[in-house]
């Protein structure tokens, strides 16, 4: 028995499982976050007066900022826990969060 408690043979199952599991999570949690980056990009105005386009586009980049976050903490979570590995597991929802932030305050279509 180690420290822990679990037979050493079982950690290693443990952490397969727990890579699978945050894995899982974290692909779902970045496809929500692109989802809704690329509908701020896809989504705009149809002319001057279409204020509502522009609440759209603000709502969608809004949501893609949040889920980014959200996803960078669990990515946090799942990384010191030591289920992943590497570091690459930052880059997805830093850069969808990035994009979201851009179309939310630079690229904000003006009416």
């Amino acid at each position: 028995m180690s420290r822990t408690g679990t037979p050493p043979l079982d950690r290693p199952a443990a952490t397969r499982a727990g890579a699978l599991v945050c894995g899982a999570v974290l692909t779902a949690a970045n496809l929500v976050t692109g989802f809704a980056t690329v509908t701020a990009y896809r989504a705009g105005p149809a002319g001057p007066w279409d204020h509502e386009g522009v609440t759209h586009v603000k709502a969608a980049a809004g949501l893609g900022v949040g889920c980014a976050v959200l996803t960078l903490l669990l990515t946090l979570v799942c990384v010191k826990a030591r289920w992943l590995r590497s570091a690459w597991w930052y880059a997805v929802p830093a850069a969808l969060g990035a994009a979201a932030l851009l179309r939310l305050t630079v690229l904000l279509p003006h009416t």
